[in-house]
């Protein structure tokens, strides 16, 4: 899988949803080009043949959703991103055995305009939010997403806390005491339907971990 994709992160949810859902994330730098090109490299190949025939004996189930990564992972000093490299180049995730993962996903309402307007709002707060004090110097932003096939309209923050369940408490109490945070939040609240968040563990071979 990671020789013939651009894999970069896969988990299993540990806490807050449906468990026993392998979740894997690529970043396909090219788009739908290189998607279809590495789909179809997959297709060719009698080792990914081979472990599919392994894999699904354990599979009840599959679903594929295409998100685009906001603009503002790229605008925003100390946001991570998918972008091969980034985590490796900027993280210490050799040391971290306690890491986790946050999935928080926002499913907001119908309208063109709600996404683009819950990204502006979002953005605005934040930088307070990143630079809170007390925030736990191992807790990451790793990508802000949004959906372009599947449920439409949805959001989703990827956060990483290196100290596990800790690092993820003592951050968000921080980022309560973020004035430009709470502001934006309380905007954002009327855009959305509804708000889950879920702790997914990585595999020891997960590119992000």
């Amino acid at each position: 899988r990671k020789t013939l994709t651009p894999l970069r992160v896969f988990s299993v949810p540990e806490s807050g949803g449906k468990l026993h859902v392998a979740t894997h994330l690529y970043h396909f730098a090219g788009g739908y080009s290189e998607r279809d090109d590495r789909r179809k490299d997959m297709g060719n190949s009698n080792e990914w043949k081979e472990y599919l025939s392994k894999a699904r004996r354990c599979m009840q189930s599959q679903k594929s959703t295409i998100f685009v990564e906001a603009p503002l992972v790229k605008e925003t000093e100390g946001v991570i991103g998918l972008e091969m490299g980034n985590a490796e180049n900027n993280l210490d995730m050799k040391s971290s055995t306690d890491c986790i993962l946050e999935l928080r996903r926002y499913q907001l309402k119908l309208g063109y305009d709600t996404v683009p307007n819950f990204l502006e709002l979002y953005g605005e707060g934040l930088p307070s939010k990143l630079n809170a004090p007390d925030t736990d110097p191992s807790t990451s932003l790793i990508t802000v997403m949004y959906t372009e096939l599947g449920s439409l309209n949805e959001v989703i923050e990827l956060w990483r806390h290196g100290d596990g369940t800790k690092a993820m408490e003592r951050s968000r109490v921080a980022a309560r005491g973020a004035s430009e945070w709470k502001t934006a939040i309380s905007k954002i609240a009327g855009l959305a339907v509804n708000f889950t968040s879920t702790i997914h563990k990585p595999v020891s071979w997960s590119p992000i971990k």
